[in-house]
């Protein structure tokens, strides 16, 4: 049941918890017009981030967090009612089904969040910086 549950969580948080891309930058328009906190933090003088800029982030990045830790004990629990229903013999067919809409829709909410932080760090920094980390994000 652990192993099931561990695979399933695996699938469902597949797509990197921060944004970053799974497939080359070159293939991803999405990630390429987006910046992970990380990048951003790593390149923080570089692009010339002031205070304000970096407090905005660091508490964009603090209140994500809180949120996508209760997302991910929703998703586990609504995970979990999904294990014990495919234990079932027979199997409700009909009741899986509709776990897994849970279960997808709990995906949905977590990618959705996950978007909208990237979004909201990306307004924050000025055409310049976000130039600036685009070029120094190809050349690493």
């Amino acid at each position: 049941m652990k192993r099931f549950l561990f695979l399933l969580l695996f699938f469902v948080f597949s797509v990197p918890f921060w944004g970053q891309q799974p497939h080359p930058q070159g293939d991803d328009p999405i990630a390429q017009n987006l910046f992970p906190p990380e990048l951003v933090m790593r390149y923080h003088q570089e692009i010339g981030l002031d205070d304000n800029q970096s407090k905005a982030i660091k508490d964009l990045v603090q209140k994500a967090q809180t949120r996508f830790l209760d997302m991910q004990w929703d998703m586990q629990s609504e995970a979990e009612k999904l294990i014990q229903l495919l234990k079932a013999r027979p199997t409700d067919e009909t009741a899986v089904l509709a776990q897994v809409d849970r279960v997808l829709n709990l995906e949905r909410e977590i990618k959705k969040a996950q978007i909208s932080l990237l979004v909201r760090i990306k307004n924050t920094l000025t055409d310049t910086q976000q130039n600036k980390l685009m070029e120094l994000r190809h050349r690493s």
